[in-house]
């Protein structure tokens, strides 16, 4: 049994393929058939999988797992999301400003006066492009466009992203920045 120090999700099972054993899955690379150049999966209930084969078939990809050997088997995975550890991506292949998006879970949302919007818990794609949530202390979750006019910057080193808080659609008016940054409450109107 393995327990991954810091998971990246990399893909998830759909159903069978077939009577061998195969199974489509959804990858989250940007080379789906690259699914297995980053060693063994895992799944979050300590189970490893060694890919055999991979190829491409619509928008899935059909894998060959070491012991999955039935349909059977496949069909038990229906469902199964399959991580890798962090340090399995290879960094050094990155261009200067290129990162991966488990590298911004963490990260602090702040405005260009230093106010918080919170952290980023998760990066999320719905088909109509990325999205950031941001979770702050006592406040509930919030989805915010990940674009060049919403996200200004990232720094990884620094722990930090600076957003447009007008353009993530988190305030209406210009004018609740100051606000938020001198600690008054709003006027109620």
């Amino acid at each position: 049994m393995t327990k991954l120090e810091n998971p990246v999700l990399m893909a998830t099972i759909g159903g069978a393929q077939g009577i061998r054993g195969e199974v489509r899955a959804k990858a989250y690379t940007a080379d789906p058939t690259a699914l297995g150049d980053y060693g063994h999966l895992h799944s979050m209930d300590g189970r490893t999988f060694e890919i055999l084969e991979v190829r491409e078939m619509k928008n899935v990809v059909v894998v060959r797992f070491r012991g999955i050997n039935d349909r059977n088997a496949a069909e038990a995975l229906n469902g199964l999301e399959l991580y890798i550890e962090r340090d399995n991506l290879p960094d050094d292949e990155l261009e200067e400003d290129e990162f991966f998006y488990a590298d911004l879970e963490g990260l602090e949302a702040l405005d260009d006066k230093g106010v918080s919007y919170g952290n980023i818990t998760g990066v999320f794609d719905f088909g109509a492009g990325d999205l950031l949530e941001l979770k702050g202390p006592g406040k509930r979750p919030v989805l915010i466009p990940f674009s060049e006019a919403s996200v200004l910057e990232i720094d990884l080193e620094g722990g930090t992203i600076l957003i447009d808080p007008l353009a993530a659609g988190l305030i209406d008016d210009p004018q609740e920045i100051s606000k938020l940054a001198s600690g008054k409450p709003k006027k109620k109107k």
